[in-house]
């Protein structure tokens, strides 16, 4: 042994991956501890997400009940804030207007109710008298809890949009979008044909994905008049704007999409895949009102995807016609004898460029303005 040299320092070594032997089983054990890692991470911040929601509820609940404002004055809201503040210096969430959240959350669920609420889909309901919890509350953030009772008119609206965020997530500007979107109104009712050719779970889910109508205020278009290319060219300028009004879970695979079909190209307008429901979505646009022959069309590009692009672990291919106006009759005549699941909803909104006076035009116009003031103020003048 080489002097200055210990014992103890001649057994310390680094260990590196090939001073052991790493077979299939610890691979496998690694990615299940791994896993279990991971779960335990969600359950705990699950777990003090709950907690953190309980005592809101709990503290708006005693501000009511207690009559907080009559008993200590207008300002205890303002005390209870400092108060805790000072006890919890590290903590977030007591400022005057969260407390003033705590409150209304409280107050928007038990005076809105007469009864108790079947619809809460929990063994805990809530009730007028006691205020119990509801169970499924505790898995939504603080924020997106503000945002629903903020913009929401009533419990049936809210509790839509509390099993939104559970069941997909949403985060609080995709919740926002959803609620300006009004997804509660709109979702479910698009015309289909999805019962009689998807299975029943399945063709529940993508009812809820799909619109009744789609809000495309987000582009413009030149005149008044303009056909599919222009509407589908403002649409695919803001790919972001768009899939968020598309709804959470599209993925944008590419617009003209082309296929080739015997030796021919075709074109699909916009083709998605939505990843919840696991398949494609072949869509159509239509800067015209509906009409039957467009349903052929859109069963074929339907009936290619899924030819040519699913795989086996795919769903079925949705097609989604999006025109600017139908009539029920028509689509649900046009449905008849079509063995693909086919939607069509409508679009509104969309601006006109022409519609909006230039930066040039506003110029001119106050330029006009000015000498129109000047003539008149000297026929003032010369009056006088």
């Amino acid at each position: 042994m080489p002097r200055g040299k210990s014992n103890k320092t001649k057994s310390a070594r680094i260990v590196k991956s090939h001073d052991i032997h790493i077979d299939k089983d610890y691979v496998k054990w690694i990615a299940e501890l791994k896993q279990r890692y991971r779960s335990a991470q969600t359950k705990a911040a699950v777990k003090v997400n709950a907690e953190k929601q309980l005592f809101n509820w709990q503290l708006g609940r005693d501000l009511v009940q207690k009559k907080a404002e009559e008993r200590w004055g207008v300002g205890v809201v303002e005390q209870i804030s400092l108060d805790l503040k000072r006890a919890f210096p590290n903590a977030d969430g007591f400022s005057t207007s969260n407390l003033w959240y705590m409150k209304k959350w409280y107050l928007f669920y038990t005076q809105k109710l007469q009864r108790p609420v079947g619809e809460l889909q929990s063994r805990q309901k809530l009730h007028q008298s006691g205020g119990e919890f509801p169970q499924q509350f505790a898995f939504v953030p603080w924020g997106q809890h503000i945002e629903i009772i903020t913009r929401c008119k009533t419990v049936k609206e809210a509790l839509f949009y509390i099993n939104k965020v559970i069941e997909q997530g949403l985060s609080r500007p995709a919740l926002i979008n959803c609620i300006k979107a009004n997804l509660f109104k709109h979702q479910g009712k698009i015309e289909n044909n999805f019962t009689g050719n998807l299975p029943a779970l399945h063709s529940s889910l993508v009812q809820e994905v799909l619109k009744e109508n789609y809000d495309f205020g987000f582009a413009t278009v030149n005149h008044e008049i303009y056909d599919e290319t222009e509407l589908e060219n403002a649409l695919t300028e803001n790919v972001t704007s768009l899939l968020l009004e598309m709804g959470t879970g599209f993925a944008f695979v590419g617009r003209q999409k082309e296929i080739l079909v015997g030796g021919r190209p075709r074109k699909i307008d916009l083709l998605f895949y939505h990843i919840r429901l696991r398949c494609y979505i072949a869509c159509e646009l239509k800067a015209k009102p509906f009409e039957p022959e467009f349903i052929g069309k859109l069963n074929f590009y339907v009936n290619a995807v899924n030819e040519l692009l699913k795989s086996t672990e795919d769903n079925p291919t949705i097609g989604l016609l999006i025109c600017s106006d139908m009539n029920s009759t028509d689509v649900q005549w046009s449905f008849q004898g079509i063995g693909t699941p086919i939607g069509v909803a409508t679009y509104n909104n969309i601006r006109i460029k022409d519609a909006l006076p230039s930066k040039k035009q506003l110029e001119d116009r106050m330029r006009l303005l000015q000498k129109d003031l000047q003539r008149t103020k000297r026929l003032i003048d010369t009056n006088k």
